[in-house]
């Protein structure tokens, strides 16, 4: 499918179609249903919003978790939700890629270049204009331009500016997952049932999937300098789905199967330490201050960023570069210490 859809770009959507542009209907293309890839497809919907504030956004992804992520997004409307087995569910998965035609929208966006899935549902969708990929050309002046969650934001606005709709003067926006005020403060609840005391929390993450996973030769030593180097802090291990812990659950512990809930004590943690994961990318989105651990994913495709967060590059075993980061973190305030 990467062969086929391989010569597929923007060359014949380019085109201007007579009068104004007037967006009021975009889909978005994402058909995948890991928690960290539709996270990263925040920025885009808030530059969306921003640029078209009376929007509607239809969502065409994978999985069961978009819903629960976009719940309290008043633009996002319609999610068409591919089955995870598409072979286990043939005809349910049929008829998610025919619901695509039963709708006009006024923009398509394919979110990743490289997508197959993303470029054909773009251009099934019944659409006025559409944006499988973009040619590099400016938005390869931005030197960030290479972040999954900030390259289709540059994309957009370089689209848009051949629309005759200027680029803003405007950083790209950060993760976000929409909280309710109520689910923050039953965070803040279950933190305070974890601890009962006034100190501020870090958060670790121990786990990741394949290689990205730190064995427990490196966690272990991690843990027990960290509560060494800050014993005025709590710290809470967040427990994966799968309930393993690297550290043989040293630390207090929090686990939950809801990723709203789990944002919402992420939310009231003070920062966030974990290997590059969507858990990771969820603690990001929650706008807490996140340290991101990467060994063999790039840090600057999926890095966290924004609200005091930043990307270690790990080697050898060595923490030290993550204590530094830390360190300034705390001793600046949060979120204003990094950028």
């Amino acid at each position: 499918m990467h062969r086929l859809t391989s010569r597929i770009h923007n060359a014949h959507l380019g085109r201007r179609h007579p009068g104004p542009v007037e967006i009021k209907s975009v889909l978005i293309c994402r058909p995948n249903k890991r928690l960290g890839n539709l996270l990263l497809m925040t920025p885009l919907v808030q530059d969306l919003e921003r640029v078209f504030p009376d929007c509607r956004i239809d969502l065409f992804v994978g999985g069961r978790l978009a819903p629960v992520i976009f719940e309290s997004d008043p633009h996002v409307q319609n999610i068409f939700q591919l089955p995870g087995k598409p072979f286990k569910n043939l005809f349910s998965y049929l008829g998610v890629w025919l619901s695509l035609r039963r709708r006009r929208y006024d923009l398509a966006i394919n979110v990743i270049e490289y997508s197959s899935s993303g470029k054909i549902s773009t251009l099934v969708a019944r659409a006025t204009y559409k944006l499988l990929t973009d040619e590099a050309g400016p938005i390869r002046s931005h030197p960030d331009y290479r972040h999954a969650g900030k390259y289709p934001v540059y994309a957009l606005r370089n689209y848009l500016t051949r629309l005759g709709i200027p680029e803003p003067d405007a950083p790209v926006p950060t993760l976000e997952l929409k909280m309710r005020p109520e689910e923050l403060e039953a965070g803040k609840n279950i933190l305070s049932n974890i601890f009962p005391n006034e100190k501020e929390t870090i958060g670790i993450f121990t786990f990741a999937t394949g290689a990205k996973c730190y064995p427990p030769s490196w966690w272990k030593p991690f843990y027990e300098r960290l509560k060494a180097a800050y014993p005025d802090y709590n710290i809470l291990e967040i427990l994966p789905k799968e309930n393993v812990s690297q550290i043989e659950f040293k630390a207090p512990t929090f686990y939950s199967l809801d990723v709203r809930e789990i944002c919402a004590v992420m939310k009231n943690l003070r920062v966030f330490i974990g290997a590059d994961s969507g858990m990771m990318h969820l603690a990001s989105a929650s706008g807490t201050s996140t340290i991101g651990l990467f060994s063999v994913t790039d840090e600057k495709v999926y890095g966290p960023y924004g609200n005091g967060s930043a990307a270690v590059k790990t080697a050898d075993g060595d923490t030290g570069d993550c204590f530094d980061v830390l360190t300034r973190l705390i001793r600046r305030g949060g979120a204003s210490g990094l950028s």
